[in-house]
Order: C-alpha cells, then sequence, then structure tokens
C-alpha cells in the first residue's frame, strides 16, 4: 500500500497564488516581512511587481490592502494567523469589515501545530474572532486539494474572506480531479448512523482515522467537513444532526468560539442535540513538535477516537 501523500496547506497557499497570478492580473500579494514562512515567496518570484512586503507592520499591511481594495485590485495580505487575527484585529475589523472590502487574509501557522513556535505564536482563537466581524467568510480547509480550491474560490468572491492555513504536512484527503468547492457548503465525507462527527482543517483527516476505529468497536460514526466556519452550513448539520441523535466537533481551536461554537449555536436553535465539543480546552499552547502536541492535547485520532467512545 502506497504512502499517502502529505504537504503543509501554508505550502498549497503559496503555489495557488502562483499558479493563479497569469489568470487573475488583479491579484495582488502583501506580507509582513514572512515570505519564506507564508509561502508568498512563491508568488513573489512569479509576479516581483505585484508582491509587497509591508514589513513588520501588519496593522499597516492591512489598511494597504484596503486601499488596494478600493481601487479594483484583489490583495492577499498574508503573515502568521496570531498577528493577522490578534495583532491586527482592529485595522481588520475597522479598515476592512466595516466597509465590507474585497480583502483576502491568508492566515498561516494557525493552531498548536504551530509546535516549537510556542504559545505565543499558536494561535487557538483566530476563527473565534474573525467570526464576529460582520460580513467576513471563515475559511480552514482541510488538506492541499481544498486550500488551492478555496484560494481561487476567494478570489472570485466578493467580499473579505480570512483564510487559514496551517504549518504542519497533512495527508491529502481529497482527489483533486474530483473535489469541487463551495463556499458554505459542508462536505460528508463518511457515511454513519449512530454518531456525527464535524471536524474542520487538519482534524478532518484525524476524525476520519477516529471513525475507523470506532468503526472497530461497532460504532458506525458519520464525518462531516466544515471547511467554511462562517457561513456554517446549517443545513447539512442539522440534518446530520437529527439522523444521528449525537453531535461532536473537532478543531484544532478553542473549543470557544470555534466551530464548536458555531455548531452549537444552530443546534440550539434548529435541532437540540447532544453535543461534545474536542478542541483545545481554554488553555494556551506550549512549544514542542508539532506532531507530540496534536497528541498531547487529543487532537490525534487515537485521541479523537477515546473521547468519541468514552463519551457515547
Amino acid at each position: 500500500m502506497s504512502e499517502v501523500k502529505k504537504i503543509a496547506t501554508r505550502e498549497s497557499y503559496g503555489n495557488a497564488l502562483a499558479e493563479l497570478g497569469a489568470q487573475y492580473p488583479d491579484l495582488v500579494v502583501l506580507d509582513a516581512d514572512l515570505a519564506g514562512a507564508t509561502k508568498t515567496g512563491v508568488f513573489k518570484k512569479a509576479f516581483p511587481e505585484r508582491h509587497i512586503d509591508c514589513g513588520i507592520a501588519e496593522g499597516n499591511m492591512m489598511t494597504v490592502a484596503a486601499g488596494l481594495a478600493t481601487t479594483g485590485k484583489i490583495p492577499f495580505a498574508s503573515t502568521f494567523a496570531m498577528f493577522a487575527a490578534g495583532r491586527a484585529f482592529e485595522q481588520v475589523r475597522n479598515s476592512i469589515g466595516y466597509p465590507h472590502l474585497n480583502v483576502k487574509i491568508g492566515a498561516t501557522h494557525a493552531g498548536i501545530s504551530v509546535g516549537e513556535d510556542g504559545a505565543s505564536h499558536q494561535c487557538n482563537e483566530d476563527i473565534a474572532l474573525m467570526r464576529t466581524i460582520p460580513g467576513m467568510t471563515v475559511i480552514n480547509p482541510a488538506d492541499d486539494v481544498e486550500a488551492k480550491a478555496a484560494v481561487k474560490a476567494a478570489i472570485e468572491y466578493e467580499g473579505p474572506v480570512y483564510l487559514r492555513f496551517g504549518r504542519l504536512a497533512v495527508p491529502v484527503i481529497n482527489d483533486a480531479d474530483t473535489y469541487k468547492f463551495e463556499i458554505g457548503k459542508g462536505i460528508t465525507m463518511k457515511e454513519g448512523k449512530d454518531v456525527t462527527i464535524i471536524a474542520t482543517g487538519l482534524e478532518v483527516s484525524e476524525s476520519l482515522e477516529a471513525a475507523k476505529m470506532l468503526e472497530a468497536d461497532g460504532i458506525s460514526a458519520e464525518v462531516i467537513n466544515i471547511h467554511t466556519i462562517k457561513p456554517l452550513d446549517a443545513e447539512l448539520v442539522v440534518a446530520s444532526a437529527k439522523k444521528t441523535g449525537k453531535v461532536v466537533t473537532v478543531e484544532e481551536h478553542s473549543i470557544i468560539g470555534g466551530l464548536g461554537g458555531a455548531v452549537a449555536e444552530v443546534l440550539s436553535e434548529q435541532a437540540p442535540t447532544k453535543m461534545l465539543r474536542i478542541g483545545v480546552n481554554d488553555t494556551f499552547g506550549e512549544s514542542g513538535p508539532a506532531k507530540a502536541l496534536i497528541e498531547k492535547y487529543g487532537l490525534d485520532a487515537k485521541g479523537i477516537y477515546e473521547k468519541v467512545k468514552s463519551w457515547l
């Protein structure tokens, strides 16, 4: 059996921008002195005249992006999630969100899988922050195929978009030849009848593996990939909740305000359902190898399996 290919979604982000640059002449990429890490350096090499390094001044970068959007350009402002959603929140809210400008924010190095960079850089709050901005679309792709499709969809969408990418290489679980991405539409990755597992980002592949473990115990788990957390695919979430009667959310993000919060909001109003939220439990991360941290915080397939089985 061949080994599953693994690619970090930040790599997918940089490659997608470079691939789409010729197709979209109004596409402009901004960076905050992190082109090597965010992988926008790939775009810079292909289109140097359309890449702007704003230096270590993320708030300023967001306002520059806002200005470019008013001229008809499609700016992608790129930096780590901690700086995009955290440090520059005011500028994102007031200069991009409030006037509803066509700015795309490419936030890389999200979650605890940033690894050795430690708690100061492990942003587990960005989805919650961006969800609160009126009109902001929030996308968290699961793999290379989905990340590239998300970048293209963001370019074609009119309005502000927050795209969340990771540092850690993750399995490619989607088929590039058949995959179709649609903003606001979730994907059923596996049918089941006993419990629904709703996952996002790198936790989709881990949840699929956990579902296999549960299957061995006679538990049939439905696995749903929610790549667009805002707007959430409420129809799919409610339908699956009614089908299984039990819902588990899994995310590499705080259980407060992220995917778990979004799903709970929908279900509490439309289909009250027993729920378990799996994620970072109201704590900061720590420095360490990414895979070891994912395991320690119970976000690997085994951790998900054990939590779901115990809960059931």
